[in-house]
């Protein structure tokens, strides 16, 4: 057997294996775990964490791997204060996260390429709102990976006053590439939390996805918000007083690593020339510029009084 097909072999069993793990059992217990306070055992963890992935500290705002109380304290750990000003231009779409591009292009038919041989529909995404998607059509998206090394904490991309925040259960697959170049429509299967916004461009949605051991999502308005199991898609409006966002500021967190989408309607914005599927991107740098808001004409719905 050769290395390539015992590597092959290797990851359609690590694929089947996810299918028939108690992925939510499972994260609900690394929540618990990743949040003790075990003193010595704690920072020899994060050290050895810290070693093997390479994770590099120097713009977190403590550098040193002995200062975090807990596992979970560490990975959602803040930039410094002067660490990544957003990009000075004002039509700059800024990257949400440090991550890796997964896939980024046009929604075509309202559907979205997830691997070769693997696409996905916008509504599906949404949680079943057709309204919602069709503001989509013919837009943009990016589909960004976090791996275990980067910073967990998610940006807005440009300025926002939140519409509303939805809620849709679901599995909890790895979003590793394996993973995703296996499972069809995985977006669409795990849990996530569409954070939908209005913005001179139009419409701006934010899907955060979950994953197997990330034991919650978090949003800067609501706190921990990852949908439970089986209770169906949930919205929640924004409510009587608008929820606003600088572009560049924090809007939500992952408890460990996920994946972010974001969607554009279109006419609204162009991805920076040379981007595509494994380009690195790193949070508050522009990944793209935006149409003038004239240009993009589109209905913003905004809650300003």
């Amino acid at each position: 057997m050769t290395d390539g097909t015992g590597a092959r072999i290797g990851q359609r069993l690590f694929v089947a294996l996810q299918y028939a793990l108690p992925q939510h059992l499972l994260s609900g217990l690394m929540f618990g775990f990743t949040r003790l306070r075990l003193g010595a055992l704690t920072r020899g963890l994060i050290r050895a964490f810290v070693g093997h992935f390479k994770v590099d500290l120097r713009e977190a705002h403590w550098s040193d791997p002995a200062a975090y109380p807990s596992f979970n304290a560490f990975f959602t750990r803040a930039l410094r204060a002067d660490a990544r000003p957003p990009d000075g231009a004002a039509n700059a779409l800024l990257s949400p996260v440090d991550g890796t591009i997964s896939q980024i292009g046009d929604i075509h038919d309202g559907q979205l390429f997830q691997a070769k041989g693997h696409e996905y529909g916008v509504v599906e995404l949404l949680g079943g709102d057709s309204a919602l998607a069709r503001a989509f059509d013919g837009g943009r998206f990016a589909t960004l990976y976090l791996s275990p090394r980067d910073y967990h904490r998610i940006h807005m991309p440009l300025d926002g006053t939140l519409r509303e925040t939805i809620h849709v259960p679901g599995r909890l697959f790895s979003v590793n590439p394996v993973t995703v170049a296996a499972v069809p429509g995985l977006f669409a299967r795990n849990e996530r939390v569409v954070c939908v916004f209005d913005s001179t461009v139009g419409p701006l949605a934010l899907v955060l996805v979950g994953a197997i051991f990330v034991g919650s999502i978090e949003t800067v308005w609501s706190g921990r918000i990852t949908p439970q199991r089986g209770r169906g898609v949930r919205r929640e409006p924004a409510g009587t007083r608008p929820v606003r966002i600088a572009r560049g500021e924090e809007m939500g967190r992952f408890n460990m690593g996920s994946t972010v989408i974001v969607l554009l309607p279109a006419d609204s914005a162009q991805w920076s020339p040379g981007l595509g599927p494994g380009s690195p991107v790193r949070c508050r740098t522009a990944m793209g510029r935006i149409a003038s808001p004239v240009a993009a004409g589109r209905d913003t719905h905004h809650t300003d009084g």
